[in-house]
C-alpha cells in the first residue's frame, strides 16, 4: 500500500534516478572520491535507509488501549496513522521484551517473547502487520550485550561453575584491578565488577550490576545471538538497533581502561542479518571519535548500516548553544569519510541524556550555561537530561531553525515521539526517565494517553509544558505549530534525494551561517541556516535561478548575484540552477 503523503516522491524519484547508466555515486565534500561508482536502481531500493525518515518510541508510554496505565501494542497499533500520516518511513522500538523495568526495558529476561504490560506476542504480530500495510518498516532494540541478572541464563550461570551458561558470562575468583574502570553511568554506577553472593566470584557488568555483561566472545553466546535476530526478523522485524555497539564487541578481560575490540563481530552480524532479510539494516550505537568511524562501518562498507554520529550531535548543541555554526561545520568535515552504502543517523534529542562527554570541559561547560545551568538537569557529569522545547526556552523560531536542520544534514533524520510537538520534561524523575513521559495526545485526563486512574509515569499536568497546552490536537488544528513543521520537513525529504545520494559541500558564505550544497543528477540543492538571533544578509554565486522549497527569508537577486536576508533564526532551502 502506497502511503497517501508519498505521491509526490514516487512520482520525482523514477524520473530522478533514471539516467542511472551515467551517474556516479558519492558522499563528499572537498575531496577526491575514493569510493564512487555507478548507483543503480538496485541500490536506490536496497539504501533504502539513506532516504528515509525514522520515528523512535517507548511502547510503555506512547499510547494505552485497555486503561491499566500502559502504553501497549494496541494502542501503538491504533496510532499507526498518526506517524503515518507524518510520512515516516520506519519506526524504531526502544526494549519491549520481558522485563524487571529496572533499567526502563533495557534489563532484558527473556529475548523470545513480549512484556506482559505492553501485550502479547499476537498484539505485536498484529502492529507488524498494520505497518506493513503503511509501508512502515519497523525497527527494534537489540539489546545484547548485557542481561537482567533475573534471566534464567544468568540465574543458572551463578549456581556451579559446572552450568552450561556459565561461560556465558564473565568472572572473576579475585576482583579485578580495573573494576572500577568503564563505567557507563559515572556519579551512579561504582563498579564495573560486583561480587555475586551466590557464586561468591566477581562478574562483570559495564551498566548497572543487575545488568551483567553476556561474554559475545563465546561462540555459543555468538550462536544464540542469530537465533535471536532470525526469531524476531522472520516475524516481520526489518532492522536493529545495536544497544552499546562498542561494549558488544569489547574483550571484558582486557587490563586498565583501554578495552580490546573485534570489530569484526559487526561484519560477521551484516553478513547474517543480510542473509536473512536483505534489506534489513543493524544501526548502532556508538559515540566514538571520527577517526574510529571507519571501524565501526567497515573499510569496505561491510559493517554496520547505520551509525548515529553523536559526534556531530554534540557539535550541533555547542553551536545552537554559542549561536556559531563553525562546531557543527567542523563535526560534518569531520565525519564526511563513509563508504557509500553507510549511512548516519541523526537526531536533536533521543532516549538518553544529551551526551556531551565528546565536548572539551570549556565547551561543555557553555552548553550547559545556556541549556541546562542548573545541577538537576544534568546527569552523569557530562550531559543533559532535558528535551528540546525546555532547553530552547520553547522559542519557536530557534527549535524550528535546528529541525531545519537536523533533516537538512547528511544523514538520516531520527525524530523522538513528543519532540514533535515540543513536549517538556520532568526533572523530578530519575536520571533518563525526565525525558521518557507519556506521549500529549490531547487535553483529555491524563493527556489522552490512558482511560485509567494511573500512569506507568507520571503525565506532565503542570506548568508551560502540561498536556493541557501542550499536545498533538492542539497542534494538529495550527497551522503554525511545530509538529505541522515537522511533517513539513519529513515530506520536504522525500523531494530532496540530493540529500540522501549526493556528494555535499560547505560554502563559505558567512560565519554565522551553515550552508550545505547538495549535487546528484544534473540536480543542486541549497540549505542556508542562520545561526544567529539577528538578520544576516549574504550572497549566492554562481546560480542562475532557484526554487524556494522551503524559507523563513527572503532571496532578491542583485545584479548577477543573489544576496539573502535571513532573520535571526531563519533558513531557506532552494533548488538551484
Amino acid at each position: 500500500m502506497i502511503k497517501h503523503k508519498q505521491w509526490l516522491w514516487i512520482i520525482i524519484f523514477p524520473l530522478v534516478i533514471a539516467p542511472v547508466s551515467c551517474s556516479f555515486f558519492t558522499q563528499k565534500t572537498g575531496k577526491e572520491d575514493n569510493f564512487t561508482r555507478l548507483i543503480t536502481t538496485e541500490d536506490t531500493t536496497k539504501l533504502w535507509y539513506k532516504s528515509a525518515s525514522f520515528y523512535t518510541l517507548d511502547v510503555e508510554v506512547f499510547k494505552d488501549s485497555d486503561g491499566d496505565g500502559f502504553g501497549d501494542f494496541k494502542g501503538l497499533t491504533q496510532k499507526l496513522g498518526y506517524i503515518d500520516s507524518l510520512g515516516f518511513d520506519a519506526i524504531w522500538l526502544a526494549p519491549f521484551q520481558p522485563t524487571p523495568g529496572k533499567d526502563d526495558g533495557y534489563d532484558v529476561a527473556d529475548f523470545y517473547s513480549v512484556d506482559k504490560n505492553l501485550g502479547t506476542l499476537e498484539d505485536f504480530k498484529a502492529f507488524i502487520n498494520s505497518a506493513k500495510e503503511k509501508n512502515i518498516r519497523i525497527i527494534m532494540d537489540l539489546v545484547i550485550n548485557h542481561t537482567s541478572i533475573e534471566h534464567p541464563w544468568f540465574k543458572e550461570a551463578r549456581q556451579s561453575k559446572g552450568s552450561r551458561y556459565r561461560n556465558w558470562y564473565t568472572w572473576s575468583g579475585k576482583r579485578p584491578s580495573n573494576y572500577d574502570k568503564g563505567m557507563v553511568f559515572p556519579g551512579v554506577q561504582k563498579t564495573t565488577w560486583t561480587l555475586d553472593t551466590v557464586s561468591n566470584e566477581y562478574y562483570y557488568h559495564r551498566f548497572y550490576e543487575f545488568q551483567p555483561d553476556l561474554n559475545t566472545q563465546n561462540e555459543e553466546v555468538k550462536a544464540e545471538i542469530k537465533k535471536i535476530i532470525k526469531y524476531w526478523t522472520d516475524l516481520g522485524i526489518a532492522g536493529f538497533r545495536l544497544d552499546g555497539v562498542p561494549f558488544y564487541i569489547e574483550v571484558p578481560e582486557t587490563k586498565g581502561n583501554k578495552f580490546e575490540r573485534k570489530y569484526e563481530m559487526l561484519v560477521e552480524m551484516r553478513k547474517y542479518v543480510e542473509s536473512i532479510r536483505p534489506d534489513a539494516i543493524i544501526l548502532g550505537e556508538a559515540n566514538v571519535p571520527p577517526e574510529e568511524n571507519e571501524l565501526y562501518f567497515g573499510k569496505n562498507g561491510d559493517g554496520m548500516h547505520m551509525m548515529f554520529n553523536f559526534w556531530a550531535n554534540q557539535h550541533l548543541f555547542l553551536s545552537l548553544a554559542t549561536d556559531n555554526p563553525k562546531p557543527i561545520k567542523k563535526a560534518l568535515e569531520a565525519s564526511q569519510d563513509i563508504p557509500y552504502n553507510s549511512q548516519w543517523g541523526q537526531f536533536l534529542r533521543n532516549h538518553d541524556e544529551v551526551d556531551l562527554g565528546r565536548l572539551t570541559n570549556r565547551e561543555r561547560n557553555k552548553v550547559f550555561e545556556r541549556f541546562g545551568p542548573e545541577k538537576r538537569m544534568q546527569s552523569y557529569d557530562r550531559g543533559i537530561r532535558r528535551r528540546m522545547g525546555p532547553m530552547m526556552a520553547n522559542n519557536a523560531k530557534h527549535l524550528k531553525m535546528a529541525y531545519s536542520v537536523l533533516f537538512a544534514m547528511p544523514s538520516t533524520p531520527v525524530v523522538r515521539y513528543g519532540e514533535e510537538i515540543g513536549m517538556g520534561d520532568n526533572l523530578f524523575l530519575e536520571e533518563r526517565l525526565s525525558v521518557r513521559t507519556p506521549m500529549q495526545w490531547s487535553d483529555d485526563k491524563h493527556g489522552g494517553f490512558t482511560t485509567g486512574n494511573k500512569t506507568v509515569r507520571p503525565v506532565i499536568d503542570t506548568g508551560e509544558y502540561r498536556y493541557q497546552k501542550v499536545n498533538v490536537a492542539y497542534q494538529q488544528a495550527d497551522s503554525l505549530s511545530l509538529l505541522r513543521f515537522v511533517d513539513r520537513l519529513v515530506e520536504l525529504r522525500k523531494t530532496c534525494p540530493e540529500i540522501a545520494f549526493g556528494k555535499y559541500e560547505l560554502l563559505d558564505i558567512d560565519k554565522h551561517i551553515l550552508a550545505i550544497k547538495y549535487s546528484w543528477q544534473g540536480k543542486e540543492l541549497i540549505a542556508v541556516h542562520n545561526f544567529s538571533p539577528e538578520i544576516i544578509e549574504f550572497t549566492l554565486e554562481n546560480i542562475s535561478g532557484y526554487t524556494e522549497l522551503l524559507k523563513s527569508s527572503t532571496l532578491t537577486p542583485v545584479n548577477s548575484k543573489h544576496t539573502m536576508a535571513l532573520d535571526g533564526y531563519g533558513f531557506g532551502w532552494y533548488r538551484t540552477q
